[in-house]
């Protein structure tokens, strides 16, 4: 496995699980139904042929719950990350996905509109590298009808970031990166 993938896995269990950002990851991880790809590429057109093999591979292999595609190697401006997500919807759109897989971003930089660069709650959607998660519709609509109160799972994630600080979320970040390695 290499480091990249490690510093994901890493995240995902200090972080969004240990923090309990997202209460459906810890059943999926447990049950080896993440698929955690390492993304080659360095262009925007590379990555979109990438983001079309996992689409292609979650449509054949149902085993298969959600990919986090990591991205490594490009894309470590926010902006341009966020282009290109709505590059990789249209790609939903064309290959008619829509409706049965969804996108969702994090990325070391992260910054949600109408708020500052240094603003905790940014870390709810930060990572250590670019990461497209690319989630089935109807198994994320399962959970949901199965957890009481989602709505409710934003805001207690930002409360949670304030409790714990800007610091401490940013060591928190950086020793996903150490522990990978």
């Amino acid at each position: 496995m290499s480091n990249v993938i490690r510093s994901v896995e890493v995240w995902l269990e200090k972080v969004v699980i240990g923090l309990n950002l997202c209460p459906f990851a810890k059943r999926e991880l447990r049950n080896g139904k993440i698929r955690f790809s390492e993304a080659s590429a360095s262009t925007e057109e590379a990555l979109l042929r990438e983001l079309v093999v996992e689409l292609s591979l979650l449509q054949r292999r149902s085993e298969i719950e959600t990919t986090l595609l990591i991205i490594p190697g490009a894309l470590t401006d926010f902006e341009k990350f966020n282009q290109f997500v709505g590059f990789a919807e249209s790609v939903i759109e064309a290959m008619n996905l829509e409706g049965i897989y969804q996108l969702a971003s994090f990325h070391p930089d992260y910054q949600f509109a109408e708020t500052q660069a240094d603003d905790v709650s940014n870390y709810t959607n930060r990572s250590p590298y670019p990461v497209i998660h690319i989630l089935r519709e109807a198994s994320l609509e399962r959970a949901i009808e199965q957890h009481p109160n989602t709505e409710m799972i934003p805001e207690q994630n930002i409360t949670l970031m304030n409790e714990l600080g800007l610091k401490q979320m940013q060591v928190l970040l950086e020793s996903c990166m150490h522990d990978g390695a």
